[in-house]
């Protein structure tokens, strides 16, 4: 099997645009797609999601011209080989593009061997208990009436992205649970508290009897980290965005420096990392909580990874449901007893609805495979546009 030629996509679909903290301005949320196809006319299909202020991002898309060229003529069966060829080598590259890359291959390999991912990473389960993953809202009252909608459509669970002010989102974390005792809640502070703030809120989500505290600080900060965890009982772990390579994350493994990690296929490098990064904190002890935030395709890959091992305790379900369906035929969505399901097609096992995705395009292009002979010898061109790369 040979890779021919490569599309991708950024897409721009919404039509309102929320956030997840009261400093930040209303986000931006870009899904990029990629679609390699194959001489044995199977097409690879992932994506990832970026979140950025102001416009979508393109940066990921655009980072992929310095990547795509090597594909074109490889066996994209051969997964380990590729990443190691598209591996950054002198400089940082987007840790969403490998990951594009990856999960396309992935999908290939899932449905070369009609076969879902989940069951190729060794498949220990078929459901998840999901939990639903809010937006910040102008009030508690706002929030409390979500609460109430997934109660009532079957979820057992709800983490809340908040306002990110220690003040406030402790007034949320009580109001929430006095109005419901029997749910369980998360609370993501996206970064942004200092560590006596952290270590106060962690104790008083603790007394809440809260499944974990999400994010107080920036990831990287061990340190810091260290002392919360040393602190309190209740679950903390980071928000998976900013340690993007496996001797890092390693690292915090040994250190401790979290009650669970956390990551995503797209921070992390695509479904071949991520399943890595699970197996890494297995053997340290850990539970692995993987975000799935974003856009079907990406939520879907996420799912997969979870679904491998049995160290990630919820799925999250990104909320409002139809910003992250678009363009989609098949969609993901918790059940009414609360668990998501696995999907039962081969591949990422999503079908895309190409018609509808393709009007909200923002930024596109093309890799195409062709031989050119030359005197007894051949050349194998991959046109990017304008741009020729002799391989």
């Amino acid at each position: 099997m040979k890779i021919e030629k490569i599309e991708v996509f950024v897409i721009g679909p919404e039509d309102i645009h929320y956030t997840w903290s009261e400093d930040i301005p209303e986000v931006y949320q870009s899904n990029t797609l990629i679609r390699i196809f194959t001489d044995e006319n199977i097409i690879g299909e992932a994506a990832v999601w970026n979140a950025t202020y102001f416009e979508y991002d393109k940066y990921t898309a655009e980072s992929l011209k310095n990547l795509l060229p090597i594909l074109i003529g490889k066996d994209p069966l051969n997964i380990e080989k590729i990443l190691y060829e598209i591996r950054p080598r002198v400089f940082p590259q987007p840790p969403g593009a490998q990951a594009l890359i990856d999960n396309a291959l992935w999908d290939i390999k899932g449905k070369k061997n009609n076969l879902p991912i989940y069951k190729l990473l060794g498949g220990k389960r078929d459901k998840i208990q999901s939990y639903a993953s809010t937006v910040m809202y102008d009030t508690i009252d706002e929030y409390l009436k979500v609460i109430e909608e997934m109660k009532n459509q079957g979820f057992k669970a709800v983490k809340f992205h908040t306002y990110c002010v220690p003040k406030k989102d402790l007034e949320l974390a009580k109001a929430a649970r006095k109005a419901f005792p029997s749910m369980s809640f998360m609370l993501d502070a996206e970064n942004n508290y200092d560590l006596e703030s952290s270590i106060n809120v962690a104790k008083e989500l603790e007394k809440l009897e809260y499944t974990w505290f999400e994010a107080p600080l920036p990831d990287y900060d061990f340190k810091g980290y260290k002392k919360i965890t040393n602190s309190v009982g209740i679950k903390i772990i980071p928000s998976g965005n900013w340690v993007v390579d496996l001797e890092r994350f390693s690292e915090a493994i040994e250190n401790k420096i979290w009650s669970a990690t956390r990551t995503d296929m797209a921070m992390i490098g695509g479904i071949t990392n991520g399943k890595k990064a699970m197996d890494l904190s297995a053997a340290g002890g850990l539970d692995c909580e993987i975000m799935s935030w974003g856009y079907t395709l990406v939520s879907v890959a996420n799912l997969h990874l979870m679904l491998s091992s049995n160290n990630c305790s919820y799925y999250e379900q990104p909320l409002p449901y139809e910003t992250f369906e678009f363009g989609m035929k098949d969609v993901l969505r918790t059940g009414r007893d609360g668990y998501m399901y696995a999907p039962t097609k081969p591949g990422l096992g999503m079908e895309v609805n190409w018609e509808q995705m393709k009007t909200k395009i923002i930024y596109s292009f093309f890799n195409v495979f062709y031989i050119k002979i030359i005197k007894n010898s051949f050349r194998v061109f991959a046109d990017n546009k304008n741009m020729l790369f002799r391989h």
